[in-house]
Formats: C-alpha cells, structure tokens, sequence
C-alpha cells in the first residue's frame, strides 16, 4: 500500500467518525432545549352516554351511610359530560342524628355532577319533613318550604338560593329573599326582605292563692257586770 492511499483512507476513516460524533451532539442539544414530548393520557375510549327511566339512585358517604336518595323518571348521562341531567327527581336527605325523619323534596329540573357533591334544583323547589321527637324529648312540628333554583351539597346537607323562600314549622312561618341553611343543625339564614310570624302565646291563667283565714272573733258574753 502507498502512503497517499494509506493517508487517503485515514482521512476518510476520520472525516467518517468526525460527521458521526457531530450528528450525536446536535442530538443531544436538541433533546436539551427542545420541547418535552407529550405524556400520552389515553386510558381507553370515553364513556358513552345512557338515559335511565324511572330510576332510583343512592348515594353514600366515605364511611358507608346514605347520604342522599334520588328518584327520577328520567336521568340522562350525555356522552362526554360525566353529570346527570334529572327530570321532575324526587329526593330524601337522611339527617346525620339516628332516628330523625328524613328531609323529602322535589323540584322541576335537578342536575348533579360527576363526584355527587353538588346538587342543583331548578324551577319551583319544595321541602318537607313530619314532625318529630328530638334527642332531648322536646317535640318539633312539621316543617316545610318553598323556594326555587336551589344550589345544595348533600353530604354536608347544605343549600342556599338567591330566590324568595318561605318556611313554615308548625304555627310559624319565616320567608325572606335568599337563603342559606344547614339541615343538621337546622341553621337558617335569610338575606334580605326578612320576615317573621309569631303566634301570640296562649297567657297562663292567674294562679288563685288560697285565702287567708280570718282570725276567730270573742264570743259576745250575755251576763252584765255590776
């Protein structure tokens, strides 16, 4: 072999790693300051949506109670939106003290979200619960209310609504414009226009004491003294 073959081959042997060595460093800069490619979040294909006629659903807390029981004769799931759509529901909220009567309501329209937590009555809003016996012994009349377009959270057994409400318990009645209530608690709020009817109390009659007996009189003596 020649030397200028020799030096020929060593210079393209060179070039060869030279144009190698470049192409992995222009690589290496260009994972560097390019853009990080896409996480790939696909876990299968959605959820198509159902309609359920005359349905019944319930819901439970994270300790295993109900927390609200629904009923509809119409419930629609459209297909990529994981809420439900309700037509005229039906609905109980179990209080969270054993052995109170549950809270029953219906409404026009309702809509509930994906986790349950949210809850949404809309038109005309209607709620009601018997009368009962507290934990303390003390009687509690009937009690119901009218209101609309109400926002609530079940689990909590919260809900307000910025529309005219109207509660009645017993001879009572409390309405006012917007409203904010705990069903636990029975916490009620009113925002504006408050106003409150109290029967009058029944007076108590006048306790009669028992009267005084009159001291006991001399008897008058019939004999003259001279």
């Amino acid at each position: 072999m020649s030397v200028g073959r020799y030096l020929r081959d060593r210079g393209v042997l060179a070039a060869t790693l030279g144009i190698a060595l470049l192409a992995g460093v222009g690589q290496l800069v260009l994972l560097w300051i390019g853009p990080e490619a896409p996480s790939n979040d696909f876990v299968g294909p959605p959820r198509s949506g159902y309609t359920l006629i005359n349905s019944h659903v319930t819901e439970y807390n994270i300790t295993g109670e109900q927390s609200m029981r629904l009923q509809s004769p119409h419930i629609e799931r459209r297909e990529g939106d994981e809420s439900l759509y309700l037509n005229s529901p039906t609905f109980q909220l179990p209080p969270k003290v054993p052995g109170l009567p549950d809270w029953n309501g219906d409404s026009l329209y309702g809509w509930v979200n994906k986790d349950g937590t949210l809850l949404k009555l809309q038109g005309p809003v209607y709620l009601h619960r018997p009368a009962y016996t507290d934990t303390k012994g003390v009687a509690q009349a009937e009690t119901t209310m009218h209101t609309s377009e109400v926002t609530a959270w079940p689990k909590d057994q919260r809900m307000e609504t910025a529309e005219p409400a109207k509660i009645v318990q017993g001879p009572r009645t409390i309405s006012g414009v917007g409203m904010r209530a705990s069903l636990n608690d029975n916490h009620l709020e009113l925002l504006d226009a408050s106003h409150i009817i109290f029967p009058p109390r029944t007076p108590k009659p006048p306790s009669v004491r028992p009267a005084a007996p009159k001291p006991a009189r001399a008897a008058a003596s019939d004999s003259k003294t001279g």
